[in-house]
């Protein structure tokens, strides 16, 4: 089955981490209510769901997406980029250890998980802000046994990849073309993400539906007529945390059903 590993919004998410957005305050109660129904959708949508409690110390912690990623058969726990983040690392380990071994990243090593797009057993991995060449060629080293691919993807003007492009299956990708080196994606078919909608290709394909941010109407058109069943979530607080509707969530396939970890 589809697991969903998620987090609570910390109450200090007002000092959370912005690379390429301007600052606005957060209103956190409404935060919080636009994560409970995004975790309302990932269950709609066939996710058996793992709720972690909140990090009070880590305004960025909701963003479960970082400090791993998982694949079929391990969880690589990555350094982030972003040294304040990296104390999110051992609850997170400790809550995917029910499910996967855990490998880890080692300094120099800077690698995160929104940087990281997989289709079948490649793994897409942007060269950024906050990943660098040793954290792609640990990532690598950890995979290969297991029979990955991991291809490097030079990223402009974007906090992660999954910034600037998104899986939509059936080798189509949504993206915004000038946030991204686009040559390593070649071989699959990008459609492009509506003008002036540049932060609409952080899209999250599930259950046969593409779940996008509400604000973002016209890509979501763009999708429709392709023929993509599109949910558009309002996500307006969470962005404000420079967040897409990637990183709020871990995705990965488990026999365990939903429970809370504390």
């Amino acid at each position: 089955m589809v697991t969903a590993l998620t987090r609570a919004v910390s109450p200090a998410m007002n000092q959370c981490e912005i690379g390429f957005i301007e600052r606005e305050p957060i209103d956190i109660a409404k935060a919080n209510e636009q994560h409970g129904n995004y975790q309302a959708l990932l269950a709609e949508l066939g996710a058996q769901l793992i709720s972690l409690p909140a990090e009070p110390g880590y305004p960025d912690s909701v963003f479960v997406e970082d400090p791993a990623v998982v694949v079929d058969e391990i969880a690589v726990m990555t350094r982030m980029g972003a040294s304040s983040r990296r104390g999110e690392s051992p609850s997170l380990a400790r809550a995917l250890s029910h499910y996967r071994p855990l490998r880890w990243l080692r300094e120099p090593a800077t690698l995160e998980g929104g940087d990281v797009m997989r289709i079948g057993r490649a793994l897409y991995v942007g060269l950024s802000h906050r990943t660098n060449r040793e954290g792609i060629e640990q990532l690598a080293n950890e995979l290969r046994p297991f029979g990955y691919s991991v291809v490097a993807v030079p990223v402009r003007g974007a906090l992660h990849l999954k910034s600037a492009c998104c899986p939509l299956g059936d080798g189509v990708i949504l993206a915004n073309r000038q946030w991204l080196d686009p040559a390593p994606i070649r071989e699959f078919r990008i459609l492009d993400v509506a003008p002036g909608e540049d932060r609409a290709a952080n899209v999250l394909a599930l259950g046969g539906s593409v779940v996008l941010p509400a604000c973002f109407p016209r890509t979501a058109e763009i999708l429709d007529r392709e023929g993509w069943r599109v949910r558009p979530l309002d996500v307006s607080e969470l962005m404000k945390a420079e967040a897409g509707v990637t990183c709020c969530s871990l995705i990965f396939e488990s026999s365990t059903g939903t429970r809370s970890l504390s």
